[in-house]
């Protein structure tokens, strides 16, 4: 295999973003037999299948390397006729980024308003747990991502942010009503607040005290938004793990307790973004770094 062709590779993107090879079809004004016939080509001049012919279509491994390849091929040809004048038609720049809901809440929307916006930048943004945004880069469905991974994707580069310090907080009613002394066995019984399913921040919390013998308890109250998330632990529905900066000011009032003071939890955060010599997500980039910077805790340095 030389060369892929380009005519190939974007009908699999359109195939990809509009779900459905007739739509696809539609959207590149040719025939759903010739949408069929450049993504089997593209398949055999690969040598992978690419695409599960579901409806939406889903990709597979080899397809996730090949539209993440087509959506930076389109970026780069972008930035090229910008810097060739030519793009004034186009818009402005988009940058697609994933961030957890709690970075969303508390710091990140902060450093998007110190991108310089000369030329503008748009930026998409989508939520996602910090442990599962680096599953929408290797998709190709964003360029950049907040993640607690340091484990780069492929075709990306990482960079340490600090880290997001969390709270194990609770009401003092709550506290009064089901906390006994042995902190450990009481919050493997209390009720819980947790994000949505894949929240494990509560559990990892739990057998860190009971040095791995069991997790949160079994009633757990899922809020899946980050104020919601601190209003319902205010609310006595059960103690959570609060970013610290939401936190604090609820302790200072008395509305919430600190469940253990001498155990905040610390989650490192990284930047992951394309290997991609694009103006605006380096400018981006460089400003979420210098924000995080500012304002999450120093992250202990990896060893090599």
């Amino acid at each position: 295999m030389d060369e892929l062709p380009l005519d190939q590779v974007r009908t699999l993107l359109a195939v990809v973003d509009e779900g459905t090879f007739d739509a696809a079809a539609a959207a590149l004004h040719v025939t759903p037999s010739a949408v069929s016939q450049r993504v089997k080509a593209l398949e055999q001049r690969t040598g992978r299948v690419l695409l599960q012919r579901t409806k939406p279509v889903r990709l597979t491994e080899s397809g996730e390397v090949v539209v993440r390849f087509a959506r930076q091929l389109a970026r780069l040809e972008r930035d090229a006729r910008a810097e060739l004048g030519l793009s004034a038609e186009q818009g402005p720049a988009r940058v697609p980024i994933a961030v957890n809901a709690d970075s969303l809440a508390t710091w990140f929307l902060p450093a998007l308003t110190r991108v310089p916006q000369d030329p503008p930048i748009c930026f998409e943004l989508y939520r996602e747990d910090e442990s599962h945004t680096t599953a929408l880069l290797r998709e190709g469905q964003v360029m950049a991502a907040v993640t607690s991974s340091p484990e780069p994707v492929a075709g990306c580069t990482v960079r340490q942010l600090g880290s997001a310090r969390y709270l194990a907080v609770a009401t003092t009613e709550f506290a009064v009503r089901h906390l006994t002394g042995d902190l450990a066995a009481d919050l493997s019984e209390a009720p819980t607040v947790v994000f949505d399913r894949r929240d494990e921040l509560q559990d990892a919390f739990v057998r860190s005290l009971t040095r791995g013998r069991s997790g949160a308890g079994r009633i757990r109250h899922m809020v899946p938004a980050s104020d919601g998330f601190r209003d319902a632990v205010a609310a006595g529905l059960g103690w959570g793990l609060v970013p610290e900066p939401q936190a604090e000011p609820l302790l200072r009032s008395g509305r919430l307790v600190e469940l253990a003071p001498s155990r905040p939890m610390d989650v490192p955060l990284y930047w992951q973004q394309w290997k991609l010599d694009s103006p605006a997500l380096s400018t981006v980039a460089d400003v979420v770094a210098t924000t995080a910077a500012e304002t999450l805790r120093v992250a202990p340095t990896r060893r090599p």
